[in-house]
């Protein structure tokens, strides 16, 4: 179905819905992404504020229902046991260790200085996909058991649908042997990459556990930092963050309502975007207008306010800082140029109010990934999760993830560390 025959049927619930539907704003160049209603926000399809939920669950449900995913979680399941699996894009390895056995005895792979050969896990599954979040009421509806089953076994084929691929890592603090006269340290890298480094020697806040320390201490902190490293932005608003930590032994409860993000056990395990074209949009406007899921100083624009806010340049980065020397887990970022011509794949995380985009990818040999072999405490990593420059003239975005060091020693600690998305106006 054309974004346009789309637009036309949902016009006339559009009329009578409040819902902010932004305009699907690619990149000059940049093929169409992998997406349902040939890229439309599912705010579209807004019914009495559901933000398009229910319009998303039913695509979800159609889609388990025509069983391609499915197909390609079992053929993956199903290949034979220690048999890489060939994929149009390469040979592709269900278990990390069968990738690194793969990259150390059967295809060892060159790596500049400061750099090292991983496995890294990519979708192969070429299609839009969903994830319906563990708030969503639907786990817990008694009406509907039949439903959440569906949607657990789509859940796991998800996971089941992503292979390991062999990359390089290049050493972030060299990018300017890469690039000549290229600073990592610099709003030209970042324009240019989509990732770049900047520093912080010294945090006042003591403790990242506490999740209200963080907002009222860190938070200035790194707004600081931003408005120091783009001299160009007006503001910058950080709104949330994330503190991983694998082998916590405290509480690690998420509780919204008191603005806690818990710490995370799990460090990222798949190529992916935190936004897109789309998501892009309805996160700053929603932070902006509705103060959102924002853990810091309160927002209230008003539509009108916020419109002319988001119609000069505006980015979202990620900046991840260490709580000790990143020993194990690194938090890894691809750069621009290896990607721009590559078509995203949309993954739709469905809320009871909102339906969220997020991007994935699938591999190519020559991804161009960087990392920062034993990031130190006051290393702050960045990267771009969106732009709103269309023209081509700067990076849209970088995708990440994290992956195991195989150079590290048996008894390497987990990474310990906090990750802040922002927003930077101009």
């Amino acid at each position: 179905m054309n974004q346009s025959k789309v637009a036309g049927n949902n016009d006339a619930a559009s009329k009578n819905s409040s819902a902010y539907v932004p305009p699907l704003q690619r990149t000059a160049g940049q093929p169409p992404p992998i997406a349902a209603n040939d890229g439309l926000s599912y705010m579209s399809f807004d019914r009495n504020g559901d933000g398009g939920t229910t319009t998303a669950l039913s695509d979800v449900l159609a889609q388990i229902a025509d069983g391609e995913g499915k197909r390609i979680a079992d053929s993956v399941r199903n290949a034979p046991p220690g048999d890489p699996i060939q994929t149009k894009w390469g040979l592709g390895f269900r278990k990390y260790e069968e990738c690194l056995d793969h990259i150390r005895k059967t295809h060892p792979i060159k790596v500049p200085e400061g750099g090292v050969a991983v496995p890294l896990p990519y979708t192969v599954f070429e299609r839009h996909t969903y994830s319906v979040v563990p708030s969503n009421a639907i786990w817990h509806d008694p009406a509907r058991p039949e439903v959440a089953a569906l949607l657990r076994e789509n859940e796991q084929n998800n996971k089941r649908r992503d292979l390991w691929f062999p990359q390089v890592m290049r050493d972030a603090r060299r990018i300017g042997e890469y690039y000549p006269g290229l600073s990592p340290n610099s709003p030209e890298c970042m324009d240019r990459l989509g990732v770049s480094l900047a520093y912080l020697e010294s945090s006042q806040c003591k403790n990242f556990y506490d999740a209200a320390e963080v907002e009222r201490v860190f938070y200035p902190e790194i707004e600081k930092l931003l408005l120091e490293f783009f001299p160009d932005a007006t503001d910058a608003l950080v709104f949330n963050h994330d503190v991983f930590d694998k082998d916590y032994t405290g509480d690690r409860t998420e509780d919204q309502a008191n603005k806690n993000p818990g710490v995370n056990a799990r460090y990222a395990t798949l190529v992916h975007n935190d936004l897109n074209d789309n998501s892009g949009r309805v996160r700053c406007r929603e932070l902006l207008t509705k103060n959102l899921r924002n853990f810091g100083r309160e927002q209230r624009y008003t539509e009108e306010e916020a419109d002319k806010k988001m119609s000069r340049r505006f980015m979202s980065l990620n900046l991840a800082k260490p709580m000790e020397t990143v020993e194990q887990f690194p938090f890894i970022l691809c750069a621009w140029p290896s990607f721009a011509d590559q078509p995203y794949i949309t993954n739709y995380r469905i809320y009871d109010d909102r339906v969220g985009e997020t991007t994935r990818f699938t591999y190519r040999p020559d991804h161009e990934w960087y990392w920062f072999p034993r990031q130190q405490p006051n290393e702050v990593s960045m990267l771009k999760c969106y732009d709103s420059v269309t023209d081509g003239s700067v990076s849209r975005w970088s995708f990440h993830t994290a992956c195991i060091d195989p150079t590290a020693p048996a008894d390497a600690r987990n990474r310990r560390n906090v990750v802040v998305r922002a927003f930077v106006f101009f």
